[in-house]
């Protein structure tokens, strides 16, 4: 997630340490995301790990397009609405908040990109049980979110 292309091409280096174990998306007083109450690690037999399950939380296009042209403004970001991608910033598929504001930004390049196959990976790895869900949330504040200014709330 970066609003740059070159920032997107490669994983940024930054690793917090994580906030409190309920909330991965709080580290030293930064706010990166936010997370759906509803995905837990107890609940991931029924959200997360059942296919085609963040079709049914993902946000209409209509929220996100008009949330999308909000932000590149706010923003200053060059380039129109086609250059980026609104992005979950802690994805749906590791228990990302659907709609909040804190947990959408606009992205570039738009997909694919490498930050889309490290969620892949890091749900599997989750629905597989070699690591927790929290532990995933973890590993994407500190690998993808944390080195972007923009994402500090």
């Amino acid at each position: 997630v970066a609003s740059t292309p070159a920032a997107a091409s490669r994983p940024p280096q930054a690793r917090p340490t994580a906030g409190p174990l309920t909330d991965p998306c709080h580290v030293g007083g930064v706010t990166y995301c936010a997370l759906n109450p509803d995905v837990t690690q107890t609940t991931i037999g029924r959200t997360v790990c059942v296919s085609g399950w963040t079709a049914t939380v993902r946000p209409p296009e209509s929220y996100t397009y008009g949330l999308k042209r909000e932000q590149i403004a706010q923003e200053g970001l060059t380039g129109g609405t086609g250059n980026y991608e609104e992005d979950h910033r802690m994805p749906l598929e590791l228990g990302g908040a659907p709609s909040n504001v804190m947990n959408l930004s606009p992205e570039s390049p738009p997909s694919p990109n490498p930050k889309d196959s490290a969620e892949t990976s890091l749900k599997y790895d989750v629905c597989d049980g070699r690591i927790t869900l929290l532990q995933a949330q973890e590993q994407m504040v500190a690998t993808w979110l944390a080195a972007y200014p923009r994402y500090r709330r």
